[in-house]
C-alpha cells in the first residue's frame, strides 16, 4: 500500500503547532534579529535624543492651629470626613496657579524659558501615606530638564508657601489688631517724620549734637587764645635778639648772608689777598715817588683790574651784584669778615627766619580765632532747634515701643487659627530619573522582538517558497514518498561511519559519493520501498523522475533509486533522457557517443547501455548521447518507444532522468510511455506556484508521489540507533 497524505502526517491541518512556530522563527531569525536591532537602535537613539529628566522633591507638614478641634478629634468628638475635606482643600490650594505662577516669576531671571503650562504638567503634590494612613506631610515633586532648575523652582515655591502662610496668619491677626495697627501706623509715621526732620536738620547744619559741638568750638577758641599769648612772648624775645645782633654786626641780614658766602669762596679770598699786596706796594711806592711815576701808574692799574676781578667774582658767586656791595670798600670789607663776624651773621639770618615764622603763626592764630568766633555765634539758634526736635523723636519712639508690646500680647491670643505650613525636608539638587538606558534598551529589545516576530510572520505569509516537508505535503494531493537529507560536507570526505556498507572511493564524483553516503542511502531505500508498495495491481517497470525546476536533485534521486533497487537483486537500467543538459555520463565517467540520441538515425542496435559497478552491486546506464538539434523530436520518435518496450523485457526496473517540467514538453513526452512518474522538490527552493504549475502539467500522467530534497534533519537521526544497539550488545 502507498503512503497517503493523511497517513504520513496525521496532525496536519490548519492548526499552527509549537514546532512550526519555532521553525518559522528559526527560519526568519534574521527578521527577529533585525527587529531587535532596530528596537535597540531606536531605543538607543531615543535615549540619546531624549533630554535628561531630573526630579527634586520637598516635604511640608500641614497642621491645623485649632487646638480645641485637635483635642476634640483625639477624644473622638471630631469628624474624620471633615478633616479629609480640609486636607483636600489644602492640597488644591497649594498646587493652584497663584503659587505656581509666583514661583515661575521668581526664577524667571535665571530660567527665562520656564512657563506656567510646563510647570503644571511637571509638578505633583501628594499626601504621604504611612501604613495606609494619611499623614500630615505633603510631598511636592517637580520634574525638569535641569537639576539646578528643579531645586531652584521648589526653593522659590517653598519661600512662597512660607510667605503665604505668614501672610495668612498676618491677615488673621490684622482683623483682630486693626485698631492697634492703626495706632502703630500713626506712631510709625510720626516717628518717621520727626526722625526725618532731625535728620534734615543735622544734614543741613552738618552736625550731630550742636551742644557738644558748641562746647568743642569754645574749647578750641580758648586753646587758640592761649597759643596766641604764648606766641606773642616768643615773638618779643626773638625780635629783641634780632635787633641786638643787627647792632653788633652793623650789617643787614642780607649783607651778612652775602659776606658769609664771599668769605667761604677760596678764589675770592685769593683775589682779595692779591689786592692787599698791590695796595701795600702802592703805599710803599708813594713814599718815594709821586702819582705820576710810571711804576706807580702800573700798580694803580693793576689794583683797578683786581677790583674788577673781585666784582666779577661776586657776580659769579651771587648771580648778581647786590646794591650793598656796589662800592669798592664794601666789597673788600664784606670779604674780610672774621670768624666771629661770620657767626654773628649766621645768627642774624636765623633770627630773621624765626621772626618771620612766628609772625606767620600769629597771623594764622588770628584767622582761626576769627573763624571760631563767627561759627560760635550761630550755635545758640541751632541748640534751640535741636532741643525742640530731639525730645519729639524720643517721645514718638516710646509710644511706638509701647504699642508694639501691646500688639504682641494681643497677637499671642489671636495666633491660634487656620493651618500652619512648615518645611520638613528642603529641596535638593534634582536627581536624574530619565531616560533610563537599561530600561529603554530592554523595552526596545522587547518591542523589537515583537515587531521582528510580526515582520517574520508577515514575511512568512508572503513567502511562497516551500521550507519543510510538511508544507510540501500540504501543497500536493500526492503522498510524500520520502525525504532526502540536506547536504553535509562529511558525506563526500569519506566520513560515513559504521553505517556505510559500501566504501566511498574518493576519486568518484560528488554525486556518486552523495548517493552512497549512509543518510542518503537509507532515505533512498525508504523511498524505493514506498514506490514498490504503490504497485498493488501492476508492477512498475518504467518510472520517470523529474522536477519542477533545475537543480532540485532529480539526477541524484534517479541514481540513488537505481542503487537501492540493485541492492535488492533487481536488474536496473538508468536512462538519461535530459537531452538538453545531460549529466550522468560526466558524473559516472562514461562515453556519450552511443546514447539515446542515436535512435534518431534509426540505429537501435547501436544503443548499448554501459554497466557501472558500485562495489558488490552494478547497474546499467544509458547516456543521453550527442546533443541533438531538436530534443523533443528525438523523444517523440517511435524508435524511443520501441527501445523502451525492448528494455522492459530485459530489466526489472527502468529509471528515466528527464528535464524539468516547467517550460518544455520533453518530460510529458517521456512520461507518456512510462508506468509512473516521481516528482522531486528541493526544500527552500521550490515555490508554491511552481509546484502547483508542475502538478498541473503532470496531471495527465500517473504521479506516484513527491520526494522532498534538502530537508534539514538531526545529525543523529541515522546513526544513533545503530550505535546504541552495538553499545547495548557490548555491555
Amino acid at each position: 500500500m502507498g503512503v497517503t497524505h493523511s497517513e504520513s502526517n496525521p496532525n496536519s491541518g490548519t492548526e499552527l503547532g509549537y514546532s512550526q512556530l519555532f521553525s518559522i522563527l528559526l527560519r526568519r531569525g534574521l527578521w527577529l534579529v533585525g527587529g531587535v536591532g532596530i528596537g535597540v537602535a531606536a531605543a538607543t537613539l531615543l535615549t540619546l535624543r531624549t533630554k535628561p529628566t531630573y526630579e527634586s522633591s520637598m516635604q511640608l507638614i500641614v497642621e491645623p492651629n485649632y487646638q480645641e478641634d485637635l483635642r476634640q478629634t483625639e477624644e473622638g468628638g471630631g469628624s474624620d470626613r471633615q478633616r479629609e475635606t480640609d486636607y483636600a482643600t489644602q492640597i488644591n490650594l497649594m498646587r493652584s496657579d497663584q503659587f505656581l505662577s509666583q514661583a515661575v516669576e521668581a526664577v524667571q531671571d535665571t530660567y527665562p524659558d520656564l512657563e506656567l503650562g510646563t510647570v503644571k504638567g511637571s509638578f505633583f503634590l501628594t499626601q504621604v501615606e504611612e501604613g495606609n494612613v494619611d499623614t500630615r506631610i505633603f510631598e511636592a515633586v517637580y520634574l525638569g530638564e535641569d537639576p539646578e532648575n528643579t531645586q531652584a523652582f521648589l526653593d522659590a515655591l517653598k519661600n512662597i508657601y512660607l510667605a503665604y502662610n505668614l501672610e495668612q496668619q498676618e491677615q488673621r491677626l490684622s482683623r483682630g489688631l486693626s485698631s492697634i495697627n492703626e495706632q502703630l501706623k500713626v506712631a510709625r509715621n510720626n516717628l518717621t517724620d520727626t526722625q526725618g526732620a532731625l535728620e534734615t536738620f543735622r544734614r543741613n547744619q552738618s552736625l550731630i549734637n550742636p551742644e557738644e559741638q558748641a562746647t568743642a568750638v569754645v574749647d578750641a577758641l580758648n586753646r587758640v587764645e592761649q597759643q596766641r599769648q604764648e606766641l606773642q612772648v616768643q615773638f618779643a624775645d626773638a625780635q629783641a635778639q634780632y635787633q641786638a645782633l643787627e647792632r653788633q654786626l652793623a650789617l643787614s641780614p642780607e649783607s651778612a648772608l652775602v659776606a658769609a658766602r664771599l668769605t667761604q669762596s677760596s678764589r675770592f679770598q685769593g683775589l682779595l689777598n692779591e689786592l692787599q699786596q698791590t695796595e701795600l706796594a702802592i703805599a710803599e711806592t708813594r713814599v718815594i715817588y709821586t702819582d705820576l711815576d710810571p711804576n706807580l701808574q702800573v700798580l694803580l692799574e693793576e689794583r683797578d683790574n683786581q677790583v674788577a676781578l673781585l666784582r666779577q667774582e661776586v657776580q659769579q658767586i651771587l648771580g648778581s651784584l647786590p646794591a650793598e656791595l656796589d662800592g669798592e670798600e664794601t666789597v673788600v670789607r664784606a670779604g674780610r669778615l672774621s670768624e666771629i663776624d661770620l657767626s654773628l651773621a649766621a645768627a642774624l639770618v636765623e633770627a630773621q627766619a624765626a621772626l618771620r615764622q612766628l609772625e606767620a603763626q600769629r597771623q594764622s592764630l588770628i584767622d582761626v580765632a576769627q573763624t571760631l568766633e563767627t561759627d560760635l555765634q550761630r550755635y545758640p539758634e541751632l541748640i534751640a532747634e535741636y532741643d525742640r526736635l530731639q525730645p519729639e523723636v524720643e517721645i514718638e519712639r516710646t509710644v511706638l515701643e509701647r504699642l508694639l508690646e501691646e500688639r504682641e500680647l494681643l497677637q499671642a491670643e489671636l495666633a491660634q487659627g487656620g493651618y500652619n505650613w512648615q518645611v520638613v525636608e528642603s529641596p535638593q539638587v534634582g536627581k536624574k530619573v530619565a531616560p533610563n538606558p537599561k530600561s529603554n534598551l530592554m523595552l526596545g529589545a522587547i518591542a523589537g522582538l515583537f515587531i521582528g516576530g510580526i515582520a517574520a510572520f508577515a514575511r512568512e505569509s508572503m513567502d511562497r517558497v516551500v521550507h519543510t516537508s510538511d508544507e510540501l505535503q500540504k501543497q500536493t494531493a500526492l503522498p510524500l514518498l520520502g525525504i532526502l537529507p540536506a547536504y553535509t560536507p562529511g558525506w563526500i570526505n569519506g566520513r560515513n561511519g559504521d553505517r556505510n556498507l559500501t566504501p566511498v572511493d574518493l576519486n568518484q564524483s560528488d554525486l556518486v559519493k552523495t548517493v552512497q553516503a549512509a543518510p542518503v542511502r537509507e532515505s533512498l531505500d525508504l523511498i524505493a520501498k514506498n514506490i514498490e508498495l504503490l504497485a498493488t495491481e501492476h508492477k512498475l517497470k518504467a518510472i520517470m523522475v523529474s522536477s519542477a525546476l533545475p537543480n532540485e536533485g532529480k539526477t541524484t534521486l534517479t541514481l540513488g533509486l537505481a542503487l537501492s533497487a540493485a541492492r535488492l537483486n533487481q536488474r536496473v537500467l538508468v536512462v538519461d533522457a535530459d537531452l538538453r543538459q545531460p549529466t550522468l555520463h560526466r558524473e559516472l565517467a562514461l562515453p556519450n557517443n552511443a546514447g539515446l540520441t542515436v535512435l534518431a538515425g534509426g540505429l537501435i542496435h547501436r544503443v548499448n547501455p554501459a554497466a557501472v559497478s558500485f562495489g558488490p552491486i552494478a547497474i546499467d546506464v544509458l547516456t543521453a548521447g550527442p546533443e541533438p538539434s531538436d530534443p523533443l523530436r528525438v523523444l517523440s520518435s517511435h524508435r524511443v518507444k520501441q527501445l523502451v518496450a525492448l528494455l522492459r523485457r530485459n530489466y526489472d526496473l527502468i529509471l528515466i532522468d528527464t528535464p524539468p517540467v516547467l517550460g518544455m514538453a520533453d518530460t510529458l513526452q517521456v512520461g507518456s510511455f512510462c508506468d509512473g512518474a516521481v516528482l522531486v522538490a528541493r526544500i527552500d527552493r521550490i515555490t508554491q506556484p511552481d509546484l502547483n504549475q508542475a502538478m498541473h502539467s503532470l496531471s495527465q500522467l500517473r504521479l506516484l508521489g513527491v520526494v522532498a530534497n534538502g530537508v534539514k534533519q538531526s545529525a543523529t537521526r541515522y546513526a544513533d540507533y545503530g550505535i546504541a544497539k552495538r553499545t547495548s550488545h557490548s555491555s
